[in-house]
């Protein structure tokens, strides 16, 4: 079940470093290749909240082995597309399916292991999702450079065949789950849709379209609004809604809700931040800049068997506030950003960050499920996911938005200095002219080349500074969620008092 949910966590980032090589090879820009990745996470984004509606119409085994199957032929025919339409299409597909394998996963997790042993199960699946996004880069970089971005979607198809052979032979449904047919709400599946849909569009091309300056993202925005209000109201009124919304009454599944949106995208925004630093502001390449996140990954692989131990002695919300608190500083220590930053020094910062990671994932997955009634099952662990899912998209979009903002501020403030009537800034520009006027350069040639240099300064300058306001947003976010852990409850080793046992 981990293997083939690591497939598909990992392609949602792995395309990401891909995207030039594809709009080369298939003759479109690279805003148009970008559709590629769009599309993907819109249709993953919709079905990662159905997903619990599909398991029980279809039955659980059956509907995980139809995801798996078909996720592994859509990647065989992303990787022989001719066209980027079809490319576009065939990832839509690709994340209509992936879309029902993490939930599902975790799902079949809950109904094979009794409460006391969810830990050491969530503990591998912590791998494949932490991990995931984390070598997604470093892996996609690495293809891409060596071979081809094709091969970046066929590594999935020997990988793909594995993992439904064994889930095939290995996983059965327990006996009380069984296919409960549920009557279709078209109304309440047009607004998740909607709302999910536009939200995804929006937070992906905002950027690129200038976010509200933009008329196309200002009515994705109107619509998802409308879409994501219109599903809340609807679900919480119908007679058999798509989801059962009062699943929210229980505080350990809001709380772990919010937390693990919170991980989710701390922990996509993390992924894209340091390695875009290095590619942009130290020119990195894209497979040094993923080689700075993979030391992370042996940390936190290393760690979760140690937090495994743990909660069988520390109550679960405790470990949930050391990992936040942990994360907090770690982001406080990866804003101390310098120009000359060394690569080892950017390797501590990440490893910094996977130390609080290593402390979340598993405590919040167990507790958030702790007293839920294992007939809710399905439904909890597909909004479990898309709180996670999405709360990464918008996690990168706003992490990238404020990069772009904060050096605009930065620039602004910075360059009132950059005149002649201020001593410092003459020492600067006649020290460069010396150097050169010494190389041959004429005094005239001498003076622009050395305000130029000033220039690309300033810029260098106000990156890091940028990025440094981005790492501190991250470490309030952090500290932010510290008090709200413990008004969950006073558990260990997901041991709970309500239902999800045997």
């Amino acid at each position: 079940m981990t293997l083939a949910a690591f497939m598909e966590i990992l392609d949602t980032t792995i395309v990401n470093v891909a995207l030039p090589h594809i709009a080369g090879s298939l003759s479109s820009s690279n805003d148009e290749a970008t559709w590629a990745l769009t599309s993907y996470l819109v249709a993953n984004g919709i079905v990662l909240t159905i997903s619990g509606w599909l398991g029980s119409q279809l039955g659980r085994k059956r509907y995980f082995l139809i995801c798996l199957a078909m996720f592994t032929v859509c990647s065989f025919l992303c990787g022989v597309a001719t066209s980027l339409p079809q490319l576009i299409l065939f990832r839509l597909l690709q994340g209509f399916f992936g879309g029902g394998l993490q939930p599902n996963q975790q799902a079949i997790i809950l109904d094979y292991f009794p409460p006391a042993k969810r830990g050491a199960a969530f503990g591998l699946t912590a791998i494949a999702t932490i991990v995931g996004p984390i070598l997604g880069p470093t892996l996609g970089g690495i293809i891409t450079d060596s071979v081809s971005w094709r091969w970046i979607f066929f590594v999935n198809v020997p990988v793909g065949i594995a993992a439904v052979i064994l889930v095939y032979i290995l996983v059965q449904d327990p006996p009380w789950v069984k296919r409960e047919p549920r009557p279709i709400d078209g109304i309440g599946l047009g607004l998740i849709a909607l709302g999910l849909g536009c939200l995804e569009v929006m937070m992906d091309r905002g950027e690129d379209a200038d976010w509200f300056g933009s008329s196309f993202i200002v009515i994705m925005a109107m619509l998802s609004v409308t879409g994501l209000v219109g599903a809340a109201v609807w679900l919480s009124v119908a007679k058999k809604p798509i989801i059962h919304m009062a699943i929210f009454k229980d505080k350990n599944f809001s709380g772990g809700c919010v937390m693990i949106g919170a991980v989710g995208g701390i922990l996509y925004a993390s992924s894209v931040l340091i390695p875009q630093f290095a590619q942009q502001v130290l020119g990195y390449t894209a497979t040094w800049a993923g080689m700075i996140l993979s030391p992370g990954g042996i940390i936190i692989i290393m760690l979760i068997p140690f937090v495994g131990r743990l909660m069988n002695v520390m109550q679960t919300r405790y470990i949930v506030a050391i990992g936040f608190f942990l994360l907090g500083v770690s982001f406080i220590f990866s804003s101390k950003l310098v120009l000359d930053i060394t690569y080892l020094r950017l390797v501590m910062i990440r490893a910094s960050q996977t130390v609080g990671l290593a402390f979340l994932f598993v405590p919040i997955s167990t507790i958030t499920y702790s007293t839920l009634p294992r007939e809710l099952n399905g439904d909890a662990t597909a909004l479990f996911s898309m709180f996670r899912n999405v709360a990464g998209s918008i996690g990168i979009a706003s992490s990238t938005a404020l990069i772009q903002q904060r050096a605009q501020l930065h620039q602004t403030y910075l360059s009132q200095w950059a005149n002649p009537f201020w001593q410092p800034f003459n020492n600067l520009i006649a020290k460069y002219q010396a150097s050169l006027e010494a190389l041959g350069n004429s005094a005239v040639a001498a003076h622009q080349m050395a305000l130029g240099h000033a220039y690309q300064d300033l810029l260098s300058q106000v990156s890091v500074m940028a990025y440094s306001d981005v790492f501190k947003g991250c470490s309030i976010v952090a500290f932010a969620l510290v008090p709200l852990c413990f008004m969950l409850s006073p558990i260990k080793g997901g041991r709970g008092g309500g239902g999800g046992g045997h």
